[in-house]
């Protein structure tokens, strides 16, 4: 059956559609990508949910406000990727939204429960698509106990597992993460987690110094210097050093964090500062790699994929702080590094709709597995 996956992460540069013909689930699963696109975010879009992540930001009517005018935006968009690619909605099984992530609070904390919240509201999305819809992913995992992130390593595990080759997949949106399969893996084998910040420290720096989006390849990293204090107080959070499971965001390397680095290097080249945050950014993983993961059998193959993967630089960074095997991007084994988490989402709901569980109970602390997602139902539009 076809179905579509969405996928608009934190570093807020677009909303990722793939649409996969899939048959069988769990281990019997076979993945076709039919189509693919990127819809760039609306810069005023985008400035919203930026203030909606700022815990000094939006208040509840701009949130409540947001959820729609997302679901609108995502609706629209599937829409219209819909008839440029003569998808009926007869056709699609589901729409499959992980939506955008507001807040994420993965352990109780200052009188706060674990929580987190993804807004586009899904009945919009399927009342602009005519298609039923899942979304919501993370919420049955948190009630679970786990901390509702990350979920794709259980795609990961079904996808790209090998018998031979011990694989490390990274992805590097806003935030970075890995999922580790040693060869022959089985599930209870699996080690995933976020490691740090991916692009999304390095975007914000850019925003700021060079009014672009993104280092393009590297390109102003590479001209930079390493500013050694900041590196050496980065290299101290505790986030990077910390145990999993674990997950985060933009409430710890969102752009409060890079203005109040900035505030304290007012003297600080751009360059700079955009190569320090490259370095941080390969840091993190490989520390977390060699901290967590090491075993007798070094790493074959670190596969990369997300905005990260066309950064030249950061790549060759993570060739030299990993120290052993191959860095490798989705297209070198014959994927897209694109739409990787937009397909993710679209075989977890595939998982949903059989009735089957797609959490890694060993990557997010959950007490057991579960099936994840709410399902929208299709309806029927009188017009």
């Amino acid at each position: 059956m076809k179905i579509i996956g969405l996928m608009s992460g934190t570093s807020l540069d677009g909303l990722d559609i793939a649409c996969c013909e899939i048959n069988g689930y769990s281990t019997d699963i076979k993945v076709k990508l039919l189509a693919y696109d990127e819809v760039k975010m609306p810069e005023e879009l985008k400035a919203k949910i930026q203030h909606a992540c700022d815990i000094h930001g939006a208040g509840v009517d701009k949130i409540c406000s947001l959820n729609y005018e997302l679901g609108r935006w995502f609706g629209e968009s599937t829409k219209d990727f819909m008839d440029r690619n003569h998808f009926s909605c007869d056709e699609i099984a589901a729409v499959c939204s992980h939506g955008q992530t507001i807040y994420h609070i993965p352990h109780d904390r200052d009188g706060l429960v674990k929580s987190t919240l993804q807004i586009g509201e899904p009945a919009v999305i399927a009342w602009l698509t005519g298609c039923q819809v899942i979304s919501d992913f993370r919420a049955m995992d948190m009630a679970a106990g786990g901390e509702g992130a990350p979920l794709v390593p259980y795609v990961d595990y079904l996808l790209y597992r090998s018998a031979e080759k011990k694989r490390i997949l990274l992805n590097i949106g806003g935030v970075s993460n890995v999922t580790v399969l040693e060869p022959n893996c089985q599930e209870e084998d699996i080690a995933a987690f976020d490691t740090g910040p991916g692009n999304m420290m390095i975007d914000e720096a850019m925003r700021h110094f060079y009014h672009k989006e993104y280092d393009e390849n590297g390109f102003i990293a590479r001209h930079g210097h390493v500013i050694d204090d900041l590196f050496e107080e980065l290299k101290h959070d505790p986030y990077v050093d910390a145990k999993p499971p674990k997950s985060t965001g933009r409430e710890v390397f969102g752009r409060q964090c890079v203005e109040k680095i900035l505030q304290q290097r007012p003297q600080a080249k751009g360059e700079d500062i955009v190569c320090t945050f490259t370095h941080f950014t390969s840091y993190c993983t490989a520390r977390n790699i060699h901290l967590f993961l090491e075993n007798d059998r070094k790493t074959d193959e670190l596969i990369v994929s997300g905005g990260g993967s066309h950064n030249g630089f950061l790549l060759e960074l993570l060739q030299k702080d990993l120290g052993h095997g191959k860095v490798l991007t989705q297209e070198d084994i014959g994927f897209s590094s694109d739409a990787k988490e937009a397909i993710a989402f679209a075989v977890l709901g595939n998982e949903t709709l059989h009735g089957h569980y797609a959490n890694m109970k060993s990557a997010t602390g959950a007490s057991q597995n579960v099936v994840l997602g709410c399902i929208t139902p299709k309806i029927k539009r009188n017009i």
